[in-house]
């Protein structure tokens, strides 16, 4: 039986092909238009997964979309009702597409897809609920699913069992943490439903000089983790912006321009607020394991994308052990949705051994052979070299070691918003230039953001102070004294920005300022290609740990084919490409005839 998952029309489109109830394909739409959060019906992801799978549409025995239209348009037309006569241009902008376009979803699939069979719409903090559950090693779990909102949700909470997941309870909008959030997003100059990871490592730069203001002006906090929005300071339910004047009086004066120079006062809202998210969010999980009486939590919706607060909930909470859908935002909606019928509409049984989850690792997406790169390569006079499995990790583990900054494209693309082995650029973590390298030579983004480690899975505890799998990038923790350095001692007078001037462990590329990481745990079974690099690097150099950060630069999606991955090399100070085990060197390669507008849009000479 094939299911197929749809989530689109919000931001991040995706679709997810599920076979006998396991996952075998899934891609976000903007992989393939290069359009970055793509929300546009996910026609060449619908595309992908079918051909792969060598089926057509009508082999589909379901189809499931991540939430209910009318339900969502209902909640859309109550809001502005509530407000009239304000929000008027805001109504004009968003009704007619939802009367032309949304509100048809149904017919809008069948005629995509020239599909005639059933089509499920279950809700949307369902379809979160379960992306979380069902992957899990857990055969029984408490869920908690917090974003920005669905139809009416913003926050739920619940219990799965087996094949079957009952949401107990939920908040409801305007009262959202994910607009709340967003909300600073915007006020700190940065783009909402993309930028809320800037604000994020933007954090550990500032105080938390605004938390009391935000507790007792803009939310009302109970200790349930419960709570209520201030709607008199924010404009997003009427509006075209998330704040108000009211707002900004609030916190100092007008939102910060896009791309105008960071101050210490950006950085101290991104720490207030992202310290209330995590006290929201502990509440939360202690009141779900009271009332549910589990010992395990699963995690979905776009505040689970915050892993500072999942390392928090992981290490503080009450919970023996979380797991986090990897896609959790609206991408995974399409998981979820197509899981939820395998499970709770077709009551198909599920048993889990708790040893590994059914995500596989998130290497979901396309991958390309040998003879297609190889053909790519030849056909565009492109020099390379290409190198046996066992002269491939030591060439590259040295390459690593010599300092040079290298694009890694090998296997299936990555599911979700991180890359984790398969589309990733990686560096030498030991280094204390590679962190600002990277982000201003490779990434073309702000200096201030950090980046990830993948560490092998057997090293995690003798580097940061957990031993806990982070296989997907989304749980954070603080690196271990005895690899650190005496950074703090020496930058007691830097602020803000300048903190990244003094190196702070052994490993200063991927330690943030206040000696967090983001981590990557890499073993040998989910992805053996990567888990052997790190293993060579490790047995070569004495260092188990590597840069990991996604490949491609700011403002473009990860990339999906080796074209994409020739492209951003080029148009990179990238040092070295691998296109699975095809090596080309920077220096080799002829140049690359770029447009104006790109050069002006990237900066570059």
């Amino acid at each position: 039986m094939y299911i197929l998952g749809i989530s689109a029309f919000y931001h991040d489109s995706a679709v997810c092909l599920i076979h006998d109830g396991q996952i075998v394909f899934a891609a976000q739409e903007e992989r393939f238009t290069r359009k970055k959060h793509d929300f546009g019906f996910p026609q060449n992801a619908v595309s992908f997964c079918l051909d792969s799978a060598g089926i057509k549409s009508k082999d589909l025995d379901l189809v499931a979309f991540y939430d209910k239209p009318f339900l969502k348009f209902e909640r859309i037309l109550e809001t502005y009702l509530q407000f009239a006569p304000f929000g008027l241009k805001s109504f004009l902008k968003a009704v007619p597409l939802w009367i032309k376009k949304k509100v048809w979803i149904k017919e809008l699939i069948k005629d995509s897809l020239a599909y005639e069979g059933k089509i499920l719409f279950p809700e949307h903090h369902l379809s979160h609920a379960a992306s979380a559950f069902f992957p899990s090693p857990f055969q029984t779990a408490a869920i908690l699913t917090c974003d920005g909102v669905g139809e009416w949700a913003t926050t739920s909470y619940g219990r799965g069992d087996g094949n079957c997941i009952q949401l107990h309870a939920e908040i409801r909008f305007p009262h959202s943490l994910g607009l709340l959030y967003s909300a600073f997003t915007y006020f700190t100059g940065f783009k909402v439903n993309s930028g809320e990871y800037k604000v994020m490592g933007l954090a550990p730069y500032g105080q938390p000089k605004y938390k009391d203001i935000i507790l007792t002006n803009l939310i009302d906090l109970k200790e349930d983790g419960s709570f209520r929005l201030n709607m008199k300071y924010f404009d997003f339910c009427t509006g075209l912006k998330m704040t108000n004047r009211r707002f900004e009086k609030l916190f100092d004066g007008p939102a910060r321009k896009p791309e105008s120079k960071l101050t210490q006062r950006e950085m101290d809202l991104a720490r207030s607020v992202q310290d209330v998210t995590e006290e929201v969010m502990m509440r939360m999980a202690r009141h779900v394991y009271k009332v549910t009486g589990e010992k395990k939590l699963c995690l979905a919706g776009g505040v689970a994308l915050n892993c500072v607060s999942n390392g928090k909930i992981l290490r503080d909470g009450p919970f023996e052990d979380i797991w986090i859908q990897p896609a959790a935002g609206d991408a995974g909606g399409a998981v979820g949705a197509a899981l939820a019928a395998w499970y709770q509409y077709l009551d198909n049984p599920r048993t889990c051994t708790g040893n590994s989850d059914f995500q596989k690792g998130s290497y979901l997406g396309p991958c390309f052979s040998r003879d297609q790169i190889h053909e790519f390569l030849v056909s565009r006079g492109i020099p390379f070299e290409e190198l046996s499995e066992s002269d491939l990790y030591p060439r590259v583990a040295d390459l690593i070691a010599q300092q040079n900054v290298i694009g890694w494209f090998r296997g299936r693309m990555e599911f979700g918003p991180r890359a984790l082995g398969n589309r990733s650029i990686i560096g030498d973590a030991r280094s204390p230039k590679m962190q600002e390298l990277m982000n201003l030579k490779i990434k073309f983004r702000e200096s201030f953001r950090p980046f990830a480690p993948a560490v092998l899975q057997e090293c995690v505890g003798a580097y940061f102070k957990t031993s806990h799998p982070s296989p997907y990038m989304l749980l954070v923790s603080d690196v271990r004294e005895d690899k650190r350095t005496n950074g703090f001692e020496n930058d007691a007078t830097l602020q803000g920005i300048e903190k990244l001037k003094c190196p702070r462990s052994v490993i200063p590329a991927v330690t943030h300022v206040d000696y967090s990481a983001r981590i990557q745990s890499v073993d040998a079974a989910t992805n053996p290609g990567f888990y052997r690099l790190l293993k060579t690097f490790n047995e070569k150099y004495g260092c188990p740990v590597v840069i990991n950060t996604s490949f491609n630069v700011r403002g473009e999606p990860i990339v999906c084919t080796p074209e994409e991955a020739y492209l951003c090399f080029m148009r990179t100070n990238m040092d070295y490409l691998i296109l699975e085990n095809f090596v080309m060197a920077k220096s080799s390669q002829p140049a690359l005839e770029e447009s104006e507008d790109w050069k002006k849009t990237y900066e570059l000479d």
